[in-house]
């Protein structure tokens, strides 16, 4: 075998042949998948495959093209128009009339052809003359005939894994034929990881970066018992910097601005610069950039921060002085400053005076803030108007609005910033207003807007009573009064559901400490460990997750005593399907794990002090008959699930069991805000669900479907779409160990 390298690049040359040379995309051309069976019994129809670059599609064309028994042709939608697919369909019709052999066509790039170069083949596909193959790495429900993608089968395409890229590695350098086989090659470990790090699931990419390590090599190719090396250095010369995969007029383009802004609106500016340094480095021209800044400016940030608009117009403007590349500075400036700007949406408000001018009738403004200049004597224009700088503070409480408005409210002010400083002299003087209105022309009455569920949710992210109650829980759990307080070298043990909200104050507080969580959700687990995994190795929290049963086990033998067990819905969400006496169990093998003098603190959310449905229904007015089948179920479910039996008394009667000297123990009551919507009640009911919930399988002892589907009917009359004030019992206990345990 000639020792010459091959001319082509190794990307063509190592170019899969068969379907069991294919790496990756296996959801598509895995065994016994559609797609592979068609391919295999020569049964194709029309296709598109869309994907990113360098994931395998025009290489599965040519597969196909290896395999079929049907004419193949390719056209490049770059270079190929009408008359290309003219020539290609009359050949295809003259081939199947005289031969019987159908032809399948293969245009990559389809979404470069315009509409009318895809309507000259949609007949033809249509009749079967040809079968359709098309690659194109935009999404195609945009970018291709609506009338192709209709007729064709769409596979989308996937970057390819880690693991896929180290088996194509793995056979450029042992391929003899076409790789670097013949050769001794040797690719260091790091070097590998540089190579797929950065091309970023890109076959080509990997394939371009592997040729110009080894071939642009003193000794390429090398004499017999030479080895060439591949290390971190050369690795990083040849693949230098990925090309972001970003497009100006498709979906990369709108997804990624997408990102941007939403990374501001939420107050995560590590996100953002992460997203706007994509768009900058594929070349996004950062005039658009600031141009949706300063619309965020305004209706994002708006007077949460009214210096938002300022900031960032003035960085435009700075931008425009200076250009790139330190322009950059500018960039980075206003969109730091955006995400981390307390936040206000109340700009929106516009809308609300702006739907309300389309819908109500023409009003005219009152008498009293008409133009005085030209009216005043011939039709009162202007009579009556207080002039506000003559009152205190310059303000005077009068009517602005026109009389069939009288009342309407459109600006929302947020609780944060700025408007949050100025919430509460809002309120006060609209308060004022109002009481003024009513004080007008007694044949008006007062009107107010019609319910906006969008609002009122917006309203609920600002003023949550729900994340009150979890900011107290986190204040009395790490602030136990009695209790001997938390040092920074503390160790701490976490034990139940949804700790997040502790397990960073946790960190927090105990720097130099310990701390470790026991979950009892594995879903919890898996959002947590990434977010764990980022801090250095020494200061990293111990997390485990498992059952009431099994924690008692975890880490027991290698992890410190602790000072202070916290229980966070242990009890309460961790016995839904267990039997009851598991609790005390669990309160065992976390006293099992404190040190002398340590403590136990709880925040259970127990069932039995929480607001029913039935209760909720009969404070909304749901007719008594309906109530009384929900109380009966209620009673029923009470019976079977164990939560449900959980109480104040039970779970201090473990404590004592467990040889814990209870010092505190307080149900404290909250009313938390919740909208359930239609779709909730039919599960919680039973109807048109797979799943019932708990709640459904005990009301349906009581009641047949048409009656469920009565309550169904009345509930979502009462509840649907409302804010429900919903009670919320969370027992507090606070305990220690007894002298003689």
């Amino acid at each position: 075998m000639s020792q010459e390298p091959p001319r082509e690049p190794l990307a063509d040359r190592m170019r899969p042949r068969t379907l069991d040379e294919f790496v990756g995309q296996h959801h598509i051309v895995g065994e016994g998948r559609l797609l592979r069976r068609a391919i295999q019994t020569d049964m194709l129809s029309s296709l598109i495959l869309c994907g990113p670059p360098g994931c395998g599609k025009t290489t599965l064309a040519r597969i196909i093209a290896n395999s079929t028994r049907k004419h193949f042709c390719s056209l490049n939608a770059v270079l190929g128009g009408v008359a290309e697919v003219r020539r290609v369909v009359a050949e295809a019709t003259t081939r199947y009339q005289q031969e019987r052999q159908r032809t399948i066509l293969f245009v990559d790039e389809v979404h470069r052809w315009n509409k009318a170069q895809q309507d000259a083949l949609l007949p033809w596909v249509e009749n079967g003359t040809v079968v359709f193959i098309g690659a194109t790495t935009h999404n195609p429900f945009f970018e291709v005939n609506h009338a192709l993608v209709s007729r064709s089968r769409v596979f989308k395409f996937s970057h390819l894994t880690i693991t896929d890229l180290q088996q194509l590695i793995k056979r450029v350098l042992s391929d003899r034929e076409r790789g670097y086989g013949r050769w001794q090659v040797t690719l260091e470990l790091a070097a590998e990881e540089h190579l797929v790090r950065i091309c970023d699931g890109d076959a080509r990419s990997l394939m371009n970066a592997l040729q110009l390590a080894v071939e642009s090599s003193a000794d390429f190719p090398p004499a017999a018992g030479n080895v060439i090396t591949i290390d971190l250095l050369v690795a990083e010369e040849s693949i230098q910097k990925k090309v972001v995969l970003y497009d100006k007029d498709g979906d990369y383009h709108f997804d990624t601005i997408s990102a941007f802004i939403k990374s501001l609106r939420g107050s995560d500016p590590d996100a953002a610069l992460y997203w706007m340094a994509r768009m900058v480095a594929a070349g996004e021209d950062p005039r658009y950039i600031f141009r949706r800044m300063l619309i965020l400016a305004s209706e994002d940030v708006g007077l949460a921060d009214p210096l938002a608009l300022v900031v960032t117009e003035s960085a435009a403007a700075a931008f425009e002085r200076v250009g790139l590349p330190e322009g950059q500075f500018f960039l980075s400036q206003a969109a730091l400053y955006l995400a981390n700007a307390p936040k206000s949406n109340s700009a929106l408000g516009y809308f609300d005076a702006l739907k309300a001018v389309e819908e109500e009738k023409n009003e005219e403004p009152p008498t009293a803030l008409r133009d005085a200049s030209r009216d005043a004597k011939g039709f009162g224009h202007g009579k009556g108007y207080l002039y506000p700088h003559a009152y205190k503070d310059h303000w005077v409480a009068q009517q602005y609005l026109p009389s069939g408005l009288r009342g309407r409210l459109f600006y929302q002010p947020g609780r944060q910033g700025y408007e949050g400083q100025r919430i509460e002299e809002i309120t006060r003087r609209r308060e004022i207003q109002l009481a003024a209105s009513e004080m007008g022309e007694s044949d008006e009455q007062l009107t107010w807007s019609p319910p906006n569920r969008s609002r009122n949710q917006w309203l609920r992210r600002v003023d949550s009573r729900t994340n009150a109650m979890l900011e107290e829980i986190r204040e009395r759990l790490f602030n136990w009064e009695g209790h001997k307080s938390l040092a920074r070298h503390s160790r701490i043990v976490l034990c139940g559901s949804h700790l997040s909200f502790l397990l960073w104050e946790a960190l927090r507080r105990s720097p130099e400490g310990h701390v470790m969580a026991l979950l009892l959700r594995e879903e919890e687990y898996r959002q947590l460990a990434p977010q764990i995994a980022v801090l250095p190795r020494i200061e990293q929290p111990l997390i485990e997750y498992g059952t009431v049963d099994t924690i008692k086990n975890i880490g027991v033998a290698t992890t410190p005593k602790c000072d202070r067990a916290i229980l966070h819905n242990a009890l309460a969400y961790g016995l839904s399907a267990t039997p009851l006496e598991e609790g005390g169990i669990l309160i065992e093998a976390l006293i099992a794990r404190l040190a002398t003098g340590g403590h136990v603190v709880m925040a259970e959310q127990l069932p039995c002090y929480r607001a029913q449905l039935s209760e909720v229904a009969q404070e909304q007015g749901v007719a008594q008959s309906l109530v009384t089948q929900l109380q009966a179920a209620e009673k029923r479910l009470a019976q079977q699930l164990p939560a449900l039996q959980l109480t104040q008394e039970k779970i201090e009667e473990w404590c004592r069991k467990a040889h814990l000297q209870v010092f505190t123990s307080e149900v404290k009551h909250y009313r938390v805000g919740r909208v359930i919507d239609a779709r909730r009640l039919a599960h919680w009911l039973g109807i048109e669900t797979a799943q019932p919930a708990a709640y459904a399988t005990a009301l349906s002892r009581q009641c047949t479907l048409g009656q469920r589907q009565e309550l169904l009917a009345a509930l979502t009359a009462a509840l649907a779409g409302k804010e429900i004030e919903w009670k919320v019992g969370v027992l507090f206990i606070g305990a220690g160990i007894t002298l003689d345990h």
